[in-house]
This record gives C-alpha cells, structure tokens and sequence, in this order.
C-alpha cells in the first residue's frame, strides 16, 4: 500500500501534520523547513510515512480507513471490555446515553477519531491511565463537555480526538473511577 504514489491531497495531509508538530513544539522551524522539501518531493506514500513517522498524527485515508457508525434513539450504547476500537467511529445519537469504555479495548491504531452528531444524550469516554484526549473539535449548544484526562502531549497508547456537534447534552472523557485516589495513594 506504500509504495502507491503519493498525489498532491497526501502532500497536503501530510503538510498539515507537520504544521501542528510546529506549533505544539514538537519540530523547530528548522526540521519543519527540511520535511516540507522532502515532502514536496516525495513520489510516494512510504516517503511521506517515513517524514511523519516519529510524530503523533492522523493520517486521513478515508477510502482506506474503517468508519464504524453507531446509531440510537432514546436507547443506551455501551461498549466495554475487549470490544474491538475501529480507527475511526461515527456516533449518531438522540436522547441516548452512551458510554465507550477503551480500558480493555483493542485498538487497531493508537489514535482513535471519534465524531459525534448528538441531540439530547450524555456521552462518556472512560480512559485508561496515560491515555488522552482532543475534543476542542467538538460543537456545542446548550451543552457540556467536560475533560477530566490530559490533553497533550498526545498518548503514543491511546489518543482520541473528537468531533462534531453535541446539542442539549453532554460529553465528558474521562479515567475510570478510583484512578485518581490509587495514583495519590501510590
């Protein structure tokens, strides 16, 4: 798959990576200028993987990757143990309490992109330890959200980025309970 050539939307996606590096300081302007010439004459996907490599990103392949969706109305969505996590996952829901609990989870990236459409629910993200999360992506009107996890520098184990509108309700990313008292009592 990485030997497919590489077309002006990767060197883009690509570019876009390395300016968030840039400005969450992780690159000086200096390696930002060296990636970008090796980005600009990249030819293929495994060039360009190679210049992000040691970065914490999303590459967005949409045709390439998995998008789960889930639906619910005036219902429950639970997800807990060793469910398995899809790289990306769609949440449609109303007036539906949903809770995602990634503490057994398999994940198939370190990076789970999570967007929600929501009206009236109450969504919970139950983090392990070390893991952290982006929800300034997240819309909201006449709601919560609530982080209660660290949000940068991003986990290399878990780091889940959310998007898009929650509406009359709200969303909280959180530790399990207990967390917080065993990390003091330790």
């Amino acid at each position: 798959m990485s030997d497919i050539r590489a077309s002006d939307a990767d060197r883009a996606a690509v570019n876009q990576i390395l300016e968030q590096a840039v400005g969450q300081g992780m690159l000086t302007l200096d390696e930002f200028t060296e990636r970008v010439d090796v980005v600009l004459a990249a030819r293929t996907r495994r060039e360009l993987d190679v210049v992000i490599a040691d970065l914490p990103h999303v590459r967005r392949e949409p045709a390439l990757v998995q998008q789960d969706v889930l639906r619910s109305w005036m219902s429950s969505i639970t997800r807990k143990g060793q469910w398995t996590v899809p790289p990306r996952l769609k949440l449609v829901t109303r007036m539906c309490s949903t809770t995602l609990d990634f503490t057994s989870a398999v994940l198939q990236r370190p990076v789970v992109e999570i967007e929600i459409d929501d009206y009236f629910g109450s969504t919970e993200l139950i983090l392990p330890d070390g893991a952290t999360a982006d929800i300034n992506g997240v819309g909201n009107f006449a709601s919560s959200t609530d982080v209660k996890v660290a949000t940068s520098p991003p986990s290399p184990r878990l780091h889940v980025v959310v998007t898009g509108r929650v509406r009359f309700g709200s969303l909280t990313a959180r530790h399990p309970l207990g967390t917080t008292l065993r990390r003091l009592l330790s």
